[in-house]
């Protein structure tokens, strides 16, 4: 066994087609990080080969006769699921796939270049998690040394766990269609009653969901909120212009002009 395929993760296809099966399978050659180790024609195969092989990626379909995507999942034990990426004809589930923490959701015929997308999540979620779980074994070993509390040294652990459940893009529906929105992408954000307002390159996308919903899938490092209804891509910012009243406005690279509360200077000034 090579260096390669000891690294390889773990894979399984799961559809009712076997044309999809066979079709993906062998586009999955040619990525040496990936190892097909079953393909499965229904989510009640998919189940037991999950058991046996304890794979670290599934490509799953979610139409299936018998039992959907989305049932076979809610029948895997939490501490065995594998990484999910959705692979489907249809863009109507794609909401409900994020609910479920799918890494990715592919709509066939699968582009190459979002498969390759879809993968390099799926090798960068899996990083994460590998280095959480070290940082785990260190924090023990604190533990043990020092006869200190978990509690008392927890706090890089459960910041570690936040930036596994950052988002690098944002799902928002409109009607019967989704966008999906890198996070990069976004110059900024504002509340309006029950939904957010997504500020992407000139185009306003609207999303219902909080703004501590929101805040909290967003990397803080890169967007912070500058008022109590405003979070502001960082990386956005061009002047910081100070006014008579004591508040600041920030000028954005795409034009907008955003107004800082007094409140929020202190906490945000250091990262300009």
């Amino acid at each position: 066994m090579t260096q390669s395929e000891a690294t390889a993760l773990k894979t399984i296809i799961v559809d009712d087609e076997e044309l999809a099966r066979q079709g993906l399978s062998m586009r999955l050659e040619q990525y040496d990080e990936i190892d097909v180790v079953q393909e499965c024609h229904n989510g009640r195969e998919a189940i037991e080969a999950i058991i046996e092989h304890e794979p670290e990626i599934l490509f799953l379909d979610i139409q299936m006769p018998g039992m959907t995507g989305f049932e076979m999942i809610k029948e895997v034990q939490g501490d065995v699921m594998p990484m999910i990426i959705f692979v489907t004809a249809y863009d109507a589930f794609a909401v409900d796939a994020f609910k479920v923490h799918a890494i990715d959701y592919l709509l066939k015929p699968v582009e190459g270049d979002r498969l390759a997308e879809a993968i390099d999540r799926a090798k960068q979620h899996k990083e994460r998690e590998h280095a959480i779980h070290e940082k785990q074994k260190l924090l023990e070993l604190a533990v043990s040394l020092t006869g200190k509390s978990p509690a008392a040294i927890g706090e890089l652990v459960e910041s570690d766990e936040e930036i596994v459940e950052r988002a690098d893009r944002l799902a928002i529906k409109d009607g019967s269609s989704i966008t999906f929105v890198p996070v990069r992408d976004i110059d900024w954000i504002d509340a309006a009653g029950d939904y957010m307002c997504v500020h992407v390159k000139g185009e306003t996308h609207i999303m219902r969901t909080t703004m501590k919903e929101l805040e909290a899938k967003l990397d803080p490092t890169i967007f912070q909120r500058v008022h109590r209804s405003t979070i502001v891509n960082l990386e956005r910012v061009e002047k910081v212009s100070s006014h008579i009243n004591g508040e600041f406005h920030l000028t954005l690279n795409c034009g907008s002009s955003l107004k800082m509360s007094r409140s929020y200077k202190e906490k945000v000034k250091h990262f300009f």
